[in-house]
């Protein structure tokens, strides 16, 4: 609301600014002009580069969205699911990430609301340090991405790191356990994707059998085989089960 009237007084200055310039025939200067000084001292250097290192983290945030969470998950099991049922373009590509993102946000909500409070708040309070910050928020997602994060993935890339074997969860490093958990996560969509798949093929096989033994060789079976399957998912309440599945598979 502060940004809206914000930007809703400025408009109205220029404008006023323009029509006294029209009146008066004077100029108004517009134009803005932007300055990098140089530091003056070591502690403005180094809040530049806490400035620089913020925009750099905000740029990254996406790709900790999808590296780090549930998404990738979601997303490559609702991918299967479009497949599975022929509907190649429905729902569109844009919904499915849409969904994702909010199904995302139901499940790491607890998981962000510990890290807000236990090191958002009290470094924005002044209470902590920002390292002591960093330390305190990547443990409930460490937590969570080592509950979701398979033995035989984390033995890879620990192997492949050259490291010793970690006697817990917290000697793994991140630069570790980040790809071993995303490794997880492509094979547990993988695993869901094919038990979403099998109904929908039998209901393929089945329907393409039925036109065979009617003598219907030039009917392609997809057209009799689209409406059933949607129909088997709806009476099934399909959207209901795949995402039930999808938030209990975190829960485990």
């Amino acid at each position: 609301m502060k940004k809206i009237l914000f930007f809703t007084a400025l408009l109205l200055l220029l404008t006023g600014g323009a029509a006294y310039a029209q009146t008066t025939g004077t100029t108004l200067p517009m134009g803005i002009r932007i300055q990098m000084d140089g530091a003056a001292t070591p502690q403005e250097a180094s809040k530049s580069i806490q400035i620089l290192l913020l925009l750099t983290a905000l740029s990254l945030a996406p790709s900790a969205i999808i590296m780090c969470t549930s998404f990738t998950r979601i997303l490559i099991v609702f991918g299967f699911l479009r497949q599975a049922m022929g509907t190649q373009q429905t729902p569109p590509a844009q919904i499915v990430a849409g969904i994702a993102l909010f199904l995302t946000l139901f499940i790491m909500m607890p998981v962000w609301t510990k890290i807000n409070d236990d090191a958002l708040k009290p470094y924005m309070a002044g209470q902590i340090t920002q390292e002591e910050a960093f330390t305190r928020g990547v443990v409930p997602l460490r937590t969570f991405m080592g509950k979701q994060t398979g033995k035989e993935e984390l033995k890879l890339f620990v192997e492949l790191a050259g490291a010793k074997p970690p006697r817990t969860l917290d000697d793994v490093p991140l630069q570790v356990l980040i790809p071993a958990f995303m490794i997880s996560e492509l094979k547990t969509a993988y695993q869901m994707g094919f038990l979403i798949y099998l109904p929908f093929l039998v209901l393929d096989l089945v329907i393409a059998s039925s036109l065979m033994s009617l003598g219907m060789m030039m009917l392609p079976p997809m057209m009799i085989s689209l409406p059933v399957k949607l129909l088997f998912f709806v009476l099934a309440d399909g959207w209901s089960l795949v995402v039930r599945g999808i938030v209990q598979s975190f829960a485990t």
